[in-house]
């Protein structure tokens, strides 16, 4: 068991990270298919639920990250506003990406691939058959990849001894 708790210390970051990971992603899937059938009418709906999707799971996101992932526990306001700024800009850059790759996949079909072999393995759930499903999940790959790697080096980077020293001393 000392060896799991310490694979568990060594790894805390990434594991935790994947965890708030995974649970950004079911939050960005589940208010995409409830923004999708709830805007059913709109032509747009793929666009319009991906967009509302990305806003819901990016607020959930910056609160899990800050807290449990990079533990950021400063609740100083200047610190606060650099990272939102930071964290949205981050996130603003891979959500264009998705915003503006997942109905450009679904308008090319490629979700129809996935459709077909989905429907030959007798799965017939509602969520399965939502517009734009599997572009999202292929896209969520690259997104998640892009989005630790702004989080760690940009939005909640660590200080350097040096610089917390610097830092202090300005403060004084």
């Amino acid at each position: 068991m000392g060896k799991i708790k310490e694979l568990f210390i060594k790894y805390k970051e990434i594991i935790t990270y994947i965890i708030f990971g995974v649970l950004t992603t079911v939050v960005n899937w589940v208010a995409y298919t409830i923004f999708v059938n709830l805007f059913s009418a709109f032509s747009q709906r793929v666009f319009i639920a991906n967009l509302l999707a990305w806003i819901v799971s990016v607020a959930f996101a910056y609160v899990t990250n800050k807290l449990w992932v990079f533990d950021s526990k400063s609740w100083k306001p200047s610190l606060v506003i650099k990272e939102i700024i930071g964290f949205v800009a981050s996130r603003g850059i891979t959500g264009v990406i998705e915003i503006v790759f997942v109905p450009l996949l679904a308008k090319t079909g490629f979700d129809n691939i996935f459709y077909s072999i989905v429907t030959k393995m007798g799965l017939t759930a509602k969520v399965l058959f939502t517009d734009g499903i599997y572009s999202k999940i292929s896209l969520a790959v690259i997104v998640v990849i892009l989005n630790y790697v702004f989080s760690k080096l940009i939005v909640f980077k660590k200080k350097k001894p040096q610089e917390k020293i610097e830092s202090k001393e300005k403060e004084n």
